[in-house]
């Protein structure tokens, strides 16, 4: 088969590998996309080291083309989407429920190899079979979905709330649709006006910069009192997590899914006099199926994120697309 190797920090090379076998309660997929995100962009740049030689990719979906010994629930030819995280199912963190905290968790494109390739093996828990006639544009958020589904869920959103969604990336624009399907009202808030037009076509009831204060006025305009009800923070910089607090009503929750790779100040006597509720959200436990609902019933308009697209042996074009202005979702298409 062929696949995109990482040799070492910006040596991706397209090159001829075996073809996988898929063990006891494995799966092989044959690859038909995979998305490329901050992480994948991270590891490429050497800014996140990995083992190498490594194939990445984590966004994956496809179809089963072989399976193991002892395999039962998805079957071959079936069209699935991958959970691309799975834990050690036997600590602590696992028998309380909380698999995504796994200490041995292992990530495909990060630890193990990915889907830029051809082929991959996934333990077959980790296929989840698509939605019947969905497209496969819409599939391709399902990963990045799961995380804002989980996000969400952390903070209890009631319908009739109001939320403001701090980033409009790709989880930012998808957190807006999912909050809209739930009944609020929400405040998109970036640092850029780029995307905000396109936040309001996908449900946003306002939009706004940061800067002098204006995130702030809108939150109390859309709430109509001090502040929205919750905040679902995307952005994953420093300074994001005293802007979702600024946008915070007291007594309000803030869910924070990015991860900022400096240290975060955060105005700990704001917290305590306001009490508000900060919630971190790693990844997701058992969001997919939501997930793929909200993508077979239109409710989330994935396909509007997926902005370019590249066969495998154009990768590196990917690449530099994926820090492009334009650019929200890059795919490899396989």
């Amino acid at each position: 088969m062929i696949a995109a190797v990482l040799r070492a920090p910006k040596d991706l090379r397209i090159e001829q590998c075996a073809s996988p076998s898929p063990g006891p309660d494995e799966t092989v997929v044959r690859v038909n996309g995979a998305g490329l995100c901050g992480t994948d962009y991270r590891i490429w740049n050497g800014d996140r080291p990995v083992a190498y030689p490594r194939v990445m990719g984590h966004e994956l979906i496809g179809h089963v083309s072989r399976v193991g010994r002892g395999v039962r629930g998805v079957s071959t030819g079936q069209q699935v989407a991958i959970e691309p995280n799975y834990s050690c199912g036997t600590c602590p963190l696992c028998r309380e429920g909380n698999r995504n905290l796994c200490l041995s968790r292992v990530a495909v494109g990060i630890d193990v190899d990915g889907g830029f390739a051809e082929e991959v093996v996934v333990p077959a828990r980790c296929c989840w079979p698509a939605p019947a006639g969905i497209d496969e544009a819409q599939l391709q958020l399902a990963e990045p979905l799961a995380v804002v589904v989980r996000a969400i869920r952390r903070a209890r959103p009631v319908s009739g709330e109001t939320a403001a969604v701090l980033g409009v990336g790709s989880l930012g624009l998808l957190a807006i649709q999912v909050l809209r399907a739930r009944g609020l009202r929400v405040l998109a808030v970036s640092r850029s006006s780029r995307r905000l037009p396109l936040a309001r076509e996908l449900g946003a009831d306002a939009a706004t910069t940061i800067g002098a204060g204006r995130e702030v006025e809108a939150a109390r305009t859309l709430s109509g009192r001090e502040g929205v009800d919750l905040v679902i923070e995307t952005a994953g910089t420093a300074p994001a997590v005293t802007e979702a607090i600024d946008l915070c009503r007291p007594g309000g929750r803030v869910v924070l899914t990015g991860l900022p790779h400096e240290p975060s100040q955060v105005d700990a006597f704001q917290v305590v006099r306001r009490e508000i509720t900060i919630t971190g959200s790693m990844i997701y436990q058992d969001e997919f199926p939501e997930a793929l609902a909200l993508l077979a019933s239109n409710q989330v308009r994935a396909e509007r994120l997926l902005t370019h697209r590249f066969p495998l042996d154009r990768i590196g074009e990917a690449f530099a697309a994926h820090t492009a202005p334009e650019s929200i979702k890059v795919a490899v298409t396989i």
